[in-house]
């Protein structure tokens, strides 16, 4: 694979639950890129992963998001599950990391429930983005538009259905997350209060 995303440090934010191939194929295709990946959560030591409704591996945490800041990275990946970004997005400071990846621009790519991650942090308002069907409603009323399709990328934001859709989502991230910073869309990004 072409080393497009060679110097490039990407925060892979996840917690108990994490649908495991939602964490480790785009985990497996950044680092072929040639990406320095980092798997941050809210808790050190290890999280559990999940094949659906099964338990699955464990995975070791590199950083807590007490001790990661957005700034330290070039892109941001969120897998889904149900559990993972259900947990996340009560936690103050995993929704507050979140943000400041669309505060400065950056390359966030998203898939299956993951997307409850972008709406606890209140930057889907005047975004497209798709997501397991159920998150239509809760997408919907933060203000974004949710769509039906494979992949969709809106201003450097990927996001992705479910696990059959990660050939085109991971295509897509890679190209994303090379391409950089992209302007900040500011009606979609609340300020961190």
């Amino acid at each position: 694979m072409e080393q497009k995303l060679n110097g490039k440090r990407v925060a892979f934010l996840a917690t108990d639950g994490v649908e495991q191939v939602e964490l480790t194929q785009p985990w497996q295709v950044a680092k072929d890129a040639g990406a320095n990946v980092e798997l941050v959560s809210l808790k050190p030591g290890e999280i559990q992963g999940m094949e659906h409704m099964d338990k699955g591996e464990r995975f070791p945490v590199d950083r807590t998001v007490d001790d990661a800041r957005a700034e330290e990275y070039d892109a941001l990946m969120i897998p889904g599950g149900v559990a993972n970004p259900d947990r996340m997005r009560t936690d103050p400071r995993a929704v507050a990391f979140t943000r400041a990846f669309f505060q400065a621009g950056k390359p966030v790519a998203v898939i299956c429930h993951g997307p409850w991650m972008l709406v606890e942090a209140d930057v889907v308002r005047g975004r497209t983005v798709t997501a397991w069907p159920s998150l239509r409603t809760d997408i919907r009323n933060a203000g974004g538009q949710w769509v039906d399709e494979e992949v969709h990328v809106d201003n450097g934001l990927v996001t992705s259905r479910k696990p059959d859709d990660l050939p085109a989502f991971c295509a897509k991230m890679i190209e994303e997350f090379a391409e950089g910073t992209h302007q900040p869309q500011s009606a979609g990004v609340r300020q961190a209060s």
